[in-house]
């Protein structure tokens, strides 16, 4: 049947191409018009594939060559080839192999004055011109010449041809070459003018299409340098601006608008960013090397200029937004299923049995560490019993609630003592020292009432202390604080003193109301740290801590029209720039970076660990121009930022613009906010981080970047993230960051408390070094599970044999999402939880919460201080340069040697344009399913189990989504955690868990965004489905069942209850993000303006079609019609015949030749 289908197509297309017979020509063009005029693509496409473009350019070329050419054949003909050809992307080459320009060229010149006739030609052009190469030779040939004598001069009479004319040259200025000759022949002023009159005459809003189609074509010819300076030297700019402030308050005119906004935004001058230099204001010299400063940018030349916007990609880390393509997927079934070998002497690996001391456990060991652990100095820094020593200062002494000197009562030595840990500390002891637990339940434990989203009491609002008196005598002057922060560092036993007062005073007040925090602790761990700038002060917000606030926050509706309003207003200040002040008030990389000598304007400060401000640059009274600093030894990798500003006035809106952004999307985009801390609002009782601005949104911006800074790709433009914030009180401290910071000194003083607030009876506890980093900060290694239950062989046996997981987080130091999500796994491990309790039982954790402490420390984004991403170093990490990866992988390797390889491993991570959480792991089956290779499946076998903590975690936990996981390897992700452990360790179960910076798009947590609360609650429910892991899918003795059993039972409810609440949502999008009320172009080139959609020219094609159906010889040749038709007995009979013609009876065909066309998906 399908062969019959098929010569019954074929029949007709031969014999329109063959046949000398009008009628029957007609006919076969009435009936594929019929056919095609109802249904999908497919049909088309299905008509392409058996030959339908070349039959239909035969056609062309049998009619058009005649001596009188009969339109009646020719307008059907021609609206059939503009329908077909738009749909067939090798159109061009056919075009081109029979030679069918010349001959429509033709017809258009022998029917100027016929506009009929003139509007099918015109159609045909476009389509042509739609292939670059077809595009190209028609442009040699005449063709954009002869468009403009349609277009020009200026006449409403015949708009609809002046439409088709101006559509097709904008689709022949796609091509350079069109381009470069239209601008040297002064095409580009001639359309400025006529875009000029267009606009001042169309009023009423009727010629909306042409004055977009002018529009198309000044965007497609300032593709190329040439034509953007003659554009800037017409004064484009302000032609454009000026007229489009006339459309900003019609939603009609909207498409104008969006072509507008991407003209102005590519032709605005090309500028690098205004430093000295693209490297790091932080200079690292590495192992091996020789110190020197970095040198200078200069003037940047290797910017390519003529050429049109590239589409750029974005490499994240191990989130590419799941839009791979298919060739990076791994196909190589040997490479996929061999274990490579070691890549360090197997002797190398015994040093790392001093990692495992679980292994080798007596109850002997435990009686005798318990008295001696308290004196021990292998863990610097305990929780110190009396205040630190604070030298007082005049800021410190009238605010009370600045940045800290970071001192502790242990001086100096103490911590260049702490400084001279052996590279590796093997023998370090855990300590096992009791104390009471905090009051109030710890925030990391189980969460019993998931389904309770209403707004809960503010545990700080009771006991919030009356600070009024106080603020009213502060003078918040951060000059005088920058003026004695260095004095702080001088010893002062009487200034010491009074700080160590003042700050008593403040800590009475903190009342530990926030659980797991201790600025003690804080101050004290803070003074051990290294950091490249040596930062002497720390963030009020870190020191005095952050506790989740007892609300949700909504996802931020994005404001229509925001995009182009920010792009205007950037495009003001180079054709209106009188108010533009345009004066740096802070600068990392001058010698004072304080903007206290200025007035009249904010002061930032960003000099403190994680912080992350390069320059700040006043661009009018009330708007700031940002600078990121890039990572050290590094010139790339932009996204993290956290920085102070103050001197704010209350009710202001401040406009912040981060202009050297580099992903080409961002969250911000959809609902994601920045986050805010106010020392004010801290100090109330409300230490809150909490989202804030407003008019966000995130765009492509007129600075260049270097090659260097592209990644050797020239070309390539910064991306502005501009926000709003009208801040609470005047005279506040506030702190902005990207996201939720977490410090490396709020890591280390969190492990501390751990250790204290854990039941020693109950949680084995032991924090080791990994080893020491570039920076000289040790990276901690936790190993917690359950102490045996008696002195028992077996469970002694019990206790060593219990299968490993291995944790991990914060390889990349600008994802400190992923911190929070680790706080809340290690608060849950140690808590009195009975599911932690059973968990521990289970399972022997080893967790490194931090492979990245110097990235973290120093304000880096992505990469260490070696200039590496880590998480691309494991194939073949150097002990020197990567030392925190070569050591977990030679742990990981010792484990594998002696049997006891993880059971799951999971490196937590943080994904910057996605929602929700979800996992990537690795697959064998489903990477060679998805790059369409065939399975053998007798010989590539594979446990599925890789899917199933997934699922679990579906259901158990509200932010995380199965659909979002992937389980593809791919080439470029080969050099990650999750592939080699998966490879060369063996681990079925390795995944990457990848956390929203932005919020939740089903389930319980719908439409907010996400917090500190919910990422904990992830990082304790990933725990919750490794409990129900090990009971699904592994042995466990009768005892652990029964515990189990009854303890799931009290969790069953709320995930029922989240099941109900999820089902009732609405199922999860099928694009990673739903469109925005606005059509949102990241890059210049893109078709978001819809014209690369041909929906508007078939319209077009059939108004003018049925129009045509009354129209006289005077207004038109006579063409056949197009209506509806029916089949009779193998003959096909039009409803409309053609004048003076007869339908006659085709030669005989198989009526399959219409059933195919209802046999293919319609």
């Amino acid at each position: 049947m399908a062969e019959q289908e098929a010569s019954g197509l074929q029949l007709l297309l031969s014999t329109l191409q063959s046949s000398q017979d009008k009628d029957v020509i007609l006919n076969i063009l009435s009936i594929l018009t019929d056919l095609l005029s109802i249904g999908t693509d497919r049909r088309i496409h299905y008509m392409i594939s058996k030959g339908g473009s070349e039959a239909l350019l035969q056609a062309l070329m049998n009619a058009a060559q005649t001596a009188q050419p009969d339109y009646s054949i020719l307008l059907p003909l021609l609206r059939l080839l503009a329908k077909v050809g738009q749909r067939d992307r090798k159109f061009g080459q056919k075009v081109q192999k029979l030679e069918a320009i010349d001959v429509t060229l033709s017809l258009t010149r022998k029917n100027l004055t016929h506009h009929l006739n003139l509007i099918h030609c015109l159609w045909v052009l476009r389509v042509y011109a739609s292939s670059v190469s077809a595009g190209t030779t028609l442009g040699i040939n005449g063709a954009m010449e002869l468009l403009f004598k349609v277009i020009t001069p200026y006449s409403k009479k015949h708009a609809r041809t002046v439409r088709a004319a101006i559509e097709a040259l904008a689709a022949l200025l796609k091509s350079k070459s069109n381009s470069r000759r239209a601008d040297n022949r002064g095409y580009l002023c001639e359309l400025l003018r006529l875009y000029q009159d267009w606009h001042r005459c169309d009023a009423s809003n009727r010629y909306i299409h042409v004055r977009r189609g002018l529009l198309l074509c000044l965007k497609h010819i300032t593709n190329i340098q040439s034509a953007r300076e003659t554009f800037l030297n017409a004064r484009g700019m302000e032609i454009l601006f000026t007229t489009a402030q006339d459309c900003l308050d019609s939603k009609p005119l909207d498409p104008l608008l969006t072509t507008v906004t991407q003209i102005l935004r590519k032709c605005y001058p090309k500028r690098p960013l205004p430093l000295a230099t693209v490297h790091s204001s932080y200079s690292f010299s590495l192992p091996g090397t020789v110190s020197s400063e970095p040198p200078c940018a200069g003037p940047e030349d290797d910017y390519e200029e003529d050429g049109e916007e590239e589409v750029e990609k974005d490499l994240d880390n191990e989130d590419q937004e799941h839009k791979e393509e298919d060739d990076d997927l791994e196909t190589d079934v040997n490479k996929l299923s061999s274990k490579p070998g070691l890549d360090r002497p197997e002797e190398d690996l015994e040093q790392y049995e001093a990692m495992c001391p679980e292994l080798s456990f007596t109850f002997q060991e435990l009686e005798t560490e318990s008295e001696d652990e308290k004196d021990s100095a292998d863990v610097p820094g305990s929780l110190p019993g009396t205040h630190p020593r604070v030298i007082p200062n005049a800021a410190l002494t009238e605010q009370q609630h600045c940045r800290y000197r970071d001192q502790s009562s242990m001086g100096a030595e103490t911590g260049e003592r702490a400084f001279k840990t052996p590279l590796q500390n093997w023998a370090k002891k855990g300590k096992h020292i009791g104390a009471p637990a905090f009051e109030g339940q710890a925030m990391g434990e189980s969460v019993r009432d998931v389904g309770a989203l209403g707004e809960r009491e503010d545990p700080c609002k009771s006991q919030a202390p009356t600070l009024h008196p106080l603020l009213k005598e502060a003078s918040w002057d951060t000059r005088i604080f920058h003026t004695h922060c260095t004095s702080c560092f001088i010893p002062s036993p009487a200034g010491a003193v009074g700080a160590s007062d003042i700050v008593t005073k403040l800590l009475e007040r903190h009342q530990r109301d926030i659980p797991f925090h201790s600025p003690h602790c804080y101050m004290a761990r803070a003074g051990s740290t290294k950091s490249i700038p040596d930062y002497r002060v720390l963030a009020f917000s870190d020191f005095w801590g952050h506790q989740p606030p007892p609300y949700y926050q909504s996802m931020l509706e994005r404001k229509y029209g925001v995009q182009r309003a920010k792009v205007f207003e950037d495009v003001r200040r180079l054709i209106q720039p009188g108010d533009v002040i345009d004066r740096v008030v802070f600068d990392l990389d001058r010698h004072s970076p304080s903007s206290a000598d200025a007035l009249d304007c904010l002061r930032f400060f960003s000099q403190f660990e994680s912080g992350n401000l390069r320059k700040a640059i006043q661009v009018r009274k009330l708007e700031y121009d940002l600078i990121m600093n890039v990572d050290v030894n590094s010139v790339q990798h932009h996204q993290w930022f956290y920085f102070e500003v103050s001197a704010m006035k209350p009710a202001v809106p401040y406009r912040f613009n981060i202009i050297n952004c580099e992903k080409v999307n961002s969250q911000f985009n959809y609902g994601m906010q920045p986050v805010m801390y106010s020392v004010k609002e801290a100090l109330q009782g409300k230490p809150h981080w909490i989202r804030v601005g407003y008019d966000i949104c995130y765009y492509k911006n007129h600075y260049r970047r270097s090659a260097a800074a592209a990644g050797g790709v020239r070309g390539k433009s910064y991306y502005t993230l501009t926000f709003t914030i009208t801040f609470p009180h005047g005279e506040d401290f506030c702190y902005l960051a990207y996201h939720y910071p977490y410090t490396y000194s709020a890591l280390m003083s969190h492990l501390e408390i751990l250790e204290e607030t854990r039941s020693p009876e109950k949680v084995y506890y032991r924090q080791q070094t990994l080893c020491q980093t570039l920076g000289g900060n040790p990276c901690p290694l936790l190993t917690v599970t359950a102490m045996p239950e008696s002195k028992s062989r077996d469970d002694l046996e019990q206790f060593c044999n219990r299968p490993y997981v291995v944790l991990m987080a914060r390889v990349h130091p600008g994802e400190s999402n992923a911190s929070w999500v680790m706080k809340g796994t290690m608060e849950f491990l140690v808590s009195s939880d009975p599911i932690a309790e059973l968990l521990r039982k289970c399972f022997i954790f080893k967790i490194i919460p931090m492979l990245n402490p110097d990235g973290v420390i120093n304000g880096n984004h992505r990469c260490s201080l070696s200039g590496d991403d880590l998480n691309r170093q494991w194939l073949a990490p150097s002990s020197q340069l990567h030392p925190t990866i070569y050591h977990i992988k030679g742990l990981l390797y010792y484990l594998c040697n002696i049997g006891r390889a993880p059971l799951v491993f999971c490196d937590y991570h943080g994904h910057s344009q996605k929602k929700n959480v979800f996992l990537y792991g690795c697959s064998i089956k489903e990477t060679l399913w998805q790059a369409g290779c065939t399975v053998n499946t007798a010989v590539v076998t594979e446990d599925v189990g890789y899917r199933t903590l997934p699922k679990i975690l579906d259901k158990v936990a509200p932010a995380f989504v199965m659909s979002s996981c992937s389980f593809l390897v791919e080439k470029s992700r080969e050099s990650t955690a999750r592939v080699v452990v998966w490879r060369e360790i063996g681990v079925l179960r390795s995944y990457t868990m990848e956390n929203t910076y932005c919020g939740c798009s089903h389930g319980l947590y719908k439409g907010l965004q996400i917090g500190t609360r919910e990422l904990e609650e992830m990082g304790s429910k990933f725990c919750l489905g490794l409990l129900i892991l090990q009971l699904k899918s592994l042995p466990c003795s009768k005892t652990l069942m029964a515990q189990a059993a009854s303890l799931l039972d009290l969790e069953e409810e709320i995930t029922d209850r989240w099941a109900q609440r999820s089902s009732s949502t609405s199922s999860l999008e099928t694009d990673d993000e739903p469109p925005c009320g606005e059509d949102v172009d990241y890059n210049t080139d893109s078709c978001s303006d819809q014209e690369g959609d041909f929906s508007e020219l078939d319209k077009e094609i059939q108004e003018i079609s049925l129009r045509a159906e009354g129209e006289t010889e005077e207004e038109g040749a006579s063409e056949g019609q197009t209506c509806s038709s029916s089949v009779l007995g193998g003959g096909y009979i039009s409803n409309h015949q053609a004048t003076n013609s007869k339908a006659l009876p085709l030669p005989s065909m198989p009526l399959g030749v219409f059933a195919e066309f209802e046999s293919s998906p319609a």
